[in-house]
């Protein structure tokens, strides 16, 4: 087969899956720029007859979406941050440190990867009840501050750090510390935005969790709002596609500031270690 045809082939096959991928997406912008009503016609317009951001402006003055929107931002980038530095510093210890029964701990965590989260959040809840955590934006990051699949991630990409740079800084009198935080944590970038985005995301997107730990209306994270809004509104499909573009458009626009890093991480944890 001619190349260039070859080519022209595979770049109109991307094409085409790239916009059935984004047709949603568009679809529910436009939706959300509607006036009231104006979806549910038949057949459904494709675009808005009149622009208007009012569904929008509903959302936030009457529905209060901006608490909701401040609740999620502080979940998901509390568990992100603190998420980042357990699971780099488990990661690296179980790559490289040395200590009695490190292996079956590791293979340990992995076999727990089989179990589903769902089973743990019962047991979790009655943990945290008696230590005043439910109801509380820190009960709410618990399940996401330390993830098996973060440490493995990690430990993968540490295992590519020569032990000779580790061994050269404390034969300078480096301590573990400042190794740790002046040596590894630059070498782990990439895999570390991966992992970023990958916290952030699920902490953001997380609907069962907060549903049950928060139970303040005023402390409710996005999705459990919208969730709330829909059965009030259960005809206003206007305002719930306007909904649903405030909670996507974070996300991303993470995901295009940081993806040239999310790729690289990806890319190079699967061939390190």
């Amino acid at each position: 087969m001619n190349p260039r045809l070859a080519r022209a082939i595979v770049n109109g096959a991307l094409l085409g899956l790239a916009l059935v991928s984004l047709a949603p997406l568009l679809w529910m912008l436009s939706v959300s720029l509607m006036q009231p009503g104006e979806a549910s016609r038949f057949p459904p317009p494709l675009l808005p007859d009149a622009p208007t951001l009012r569904n929008y402006r509903e959302l936030f003055a009457r529905a209060g979406l901006g608490r909701h929107l401040l609740n999620s931002l502080v979940v998901a980038g509390g568990t992100t941050l603190v998420a980042l530095l357990l699971n780099t510093m488990a990661g690296y210890a179980f790559a490289k440190l040395r200590f009695a029964g490190r292996e079956r701990t590791f293979r340990a965590l992995l076999a727990a990867l089989v179990i589903p989260a769902q089973v743990a959040m019962m047991p979790l809840f009655l943990m945290l009840k008696p230590l005043g955590l439910v109801n509380h934006y820190a009960g709410a990051m618990v399940p996401g501050l330390a993830s098996v699949f973060g440490i493995f991630l990690v430990r993968q990409y540490a295992r590519s750090i020569p032990d000779e740079l580790l061994e050269a800084a404390r034969i300078d009198g480096a301590g573990e510390w400042r190794i740790f935080l002046t040596i590894v944590l630059p070498l782990l970038r990439p895999i570390l935005v991966t992992l970023a985005i990958f916290v952030f995301l699920a902490g953001w997107n997380d609907f069962m969790w907060p549903l049950i730990v928060l139970s303040d209306q005023s402390m409710q994270t996005l999705p459990v709002a919208l969730a709330t809004l829909s059965r009030e509104h259960v005809q206003d499909n206007e305002m719930m596609m306007a909904g649903s573009v405030v909670t996507v458009l974070p996300v991303l626009l993470l995901f295009l500031a940081l993806q040239r890093y999310y790729l690289q991480g990806l890319l190079l944890g699967s061939v390190k270690g």
